[in-house]
Order: C-alpha cells, then structure tokens, then sequence
C-alpha cells in the first residue's frame, strides 16, 4: 500500500445546504471534515485535503491533514482535484480521491480500497455500494495525474474515468454513494442512525 496518497475534497461552497458548512455539521461529536480527516489519517497513508481560501473554519479540523488551499474552488470540484494532485509528492503511485462529504466511509473502506492496488499498471480502483452502484472513493494511478491536473469544471474526474479500466470494488451497504449535501439529506441520514 505504500506509494498512495487520500486527497479529501473540502472546498466547495456547501451552496445547497441553505447556509449551513455541511464538512461541519456534527457527526459523533465533532465537525464531519475533522472525523473524515480522523478515518484517513487512521490508513497510516499521508493525507491531504483540499480547503477554501483561509481564514475558514475548515481549516481548524483539518487536523493534521496536508492542507492544499483552493483559491479558485468556485470554479467547482475540478479545480480542487487539480490543486490536489499538484500538490502530491513525486514519489506518489496512486491518489484516492474522496469527497469529504460522506460520513459512511470508513478507515477499514479505504484500507480495503488500496488493498486492490497493485502492479506496475494498475486500473483505476472505484468504490462501489453493495448493489454495484459506484461510487466514492475512487483510486487513480499515477498515469492518471497529468489528465486530473487539467480538469475543468464542476464535473470532478469523469472524464478521466471515461478513458480508463475501472475495477469496482464494493464497499458494505450504500457507504459509498451516501453523501449528505441538503439539510433533508442530514435529516433523513440522522433519522436512519
């Protein structure tokens, strides 16, 4: 598993939620973005997360994350995975990529996601809910770095998915395509707890 970096995506607006910071709606105690930033530094793999401009109060559970700031994070979710990937290490073989906003992920799923990674041409590692249907996170070699460096938009990486083999690999229940970006959603999630 060595050579793989988490990149949690934590610089959008929140813009559906009706003024709330869904990355810091409380979930066991604490905001989402600092359990999340908790689950992935649990991997033992180094861990960035991409923040709006700053001062933010993102910044502050971030924890020990990498922090990547996104001056342009209107843009949407592509200019997050760009400065993301820009600022990963040379050394780094593969990027899991995670939207900070899904409070079923767990530290043993993405453990579980970057023990399929292997060989020199891997495919690209895509989570999946237990019906199949995919989802996050998604686990892309390096080849991939130069193509989610020259994202655009607010589309995140399904161009680069398009051009490459994809794995599934299924996660317990619907972990991997829960994410919470409306106050009905949190509402709906906190009622099935």
């Amino acid at each position: 598993m060595t050579g793989i970096a988490i990149l949690l995506l934590a610089a959008g607006a929140s813009s559906r939620m009706q003024g709330r910071d869904k990355l810091m709606e409380q979930v066991d105690g604490q905001p989402l973005l600092a359990l999340m930033c908790r689950r992935a530094a649990l991997t033992g793999l180094p861990v960035y997360v991409t923040l709006p401009r700053s001062p933010h109060p993102r910044t502050a559970a971030a924890g020990g994350a990498i922090q990547v700031p996104v001056p342009d994070a209107a843009e949407g979710m592509a200019a997050s995975i760009r400065r993301g990937c820009s600022a990963l290490p040379s050394d780094i073989k593969g990027v899991m990529i995670l939207p900070s906003d899904m409070p079923e992920i767990t530290t043993q799923d993405m453990l579980q996601l970057a023990s399929h990674f292997q060989g020199p041409i891997p495919p690209v590692l895509r989570a999946a809910a237990a019906d199949g249907t995919p989802g996050h996170p998604v686990l892309f070699p390096s080849r991939c770095f130069a193509a989610l460096k020259a994202l655009q938009g607010d589309q995140g990486a399904r161009s680069v998915l398009k051009a490459e083999t994809v794995q599934p690999v299924p996660l317990p229940d619907r972990r991997a395509v829960t994410d919470l970006d409306t106050p009905e959603a949190w509402a709906d999630w906190r009622k099935r707890r």
